[in-house]
């Protein structure tokens, strides 16, 4: 894994970004799929974005480890193999975090495998 340095008196920050890219649906609304949010990474500000339930998992996971979205960010960044971007990155990193959480009793109590309550789950979750 190849790191990059930051300067060491760089502080991250976050700040929510209003810009969202919108899909059209055929009745002609509009449901937006990605939410730009600003992070500082190091000295720099850069502008990521990911889908409102990739924001909630940061959110959740800032949460659990007691650090900010802009730490996490950091990391990601530091840790991320060059050719990567970001934000694949950290989708990546979301992924590995939960995947790391999961186990069997865990599994068990969420009542998953078993296809069709998972199937249940997921539409009670999306309406």
């Amino acid at each position: 894994m190849q790191t990059s340095t930051l300067p060491s008196d760089a502080k991250p920050s976050y700040q929510k970004n209003t810009n969202a890219i919108s899909h059209y649906n055929d009745n002609g609304s509009s449901s937006c799929t990605l939410i730009s949010k600003n992070v500082t990474i190091g000295s720099k500000r850069t502008s990521i974005r990911l889908e409102d339930e990739m924001w909630k998992a940061l959110k959740d996971i800032s949460r659990r480890e007691k650090c900010s979205i802009n730490e996490i960010c950091t990391f990601v960044y530091l840790c991320k193999k060059p050719l990567s971007s970001l934000t694949a990155s950290i989708r990546v990193f979301l992924l590995l975090y939960y995947k790391a959480a999961a186990t069997e009793d865990g599994h068990m109590r969420a009542g998953h495998g078993h296809m069709q309550k998972l199937k249940l789950k997921l539409l009670k979750m999306a309406a």
